[in-house]
């Protein structure tokens, strides 16, 4: 049963899976892309030198289907060298069919689904990646939270919140907030007041 809902899951993946491109390892200047589609993956190269042998060799493509990468140690080790291990583990998960459906969600999508996750949670998930970090930690986020876990948010708390921020409106104590509103309170009645003239 399982296998049968992945491929209407990959279906809803956009086109690339998977692109990276950069220069080879030292001394070499050659220039390389990796592109893993959701039927092949696309190795192509560049040769960048000086020397007139190679002046005019053209760009080289090769193109596979997903389960020909896998059995092709060859192109794998090549994949390694460039980009290294971690690059080549990806490539080949994607090629088996384990795509992160997570990471290639909309922004706002994953705003709203981390808003409801336990602060645990959201706390573990900002750990996994830096995008995952900004997300977990993003105003939009702590505002959700906020708004869930208080009976009341009062306009006097979203403008103090616009100043401290949302995180550190939700970890605040109600006295600590209270205080807080206070002083703001009163900082805008002295700036409001009239001056006096003397």
């Amino acid at each position: 049963m399982v296998t049968a809902k992945r491929p209407k899951m990959a279906a809803l993946l956009e086109e690339p899976l998977f692109e990276i491109s950069g220069q080879g390892p030292a001394p070499s200047k050659d220039f390389f892309q990796l592109l893993v589609t959701k039927t092949k993956v696309i190795w192509r190269w560049w040769k960048i030198s000086l020397r007139s042998e190679f002046r005019n060799t053209v760009p080289g493509e090769l193109k596979e289907s997903h389960q020909d990468f896998v059995d092709d140690s060859s192109l794998q080790v090549q994949v390694s060298t460039v980009f290294g291990v971690k690059i080549l583990v990806y490539t080949r998960n994607l090629c088996q069919g384990h795509f992160d459906y997570l990471d290639r969600l909309s922004e706002p999508l994953l705003l709203r689904v981390i808003s409801f996750l336990d602060l645990e949670d959201v706390a573990r998930l900002a750990q996994t990646s830096q995008k995952f970090k900004k997300l977990c930690n993003s105003e939009e986020v702590w505002e959700q939270i906020v708004e869930r876990h208080c009976d009341t948010v009062t306009p006097e708390m979203r403008s103090l919140a616009k100043e401290r921020g949302w995180k550190e409106i939700f970890f605040c104590n109600k006295l600590q907030l209270q205080m807080h509103i206070s002083r703001k309170r009163l900082m805008q009645d002295h700036d409001n007041a009239p001056e006096e003239r003397i």
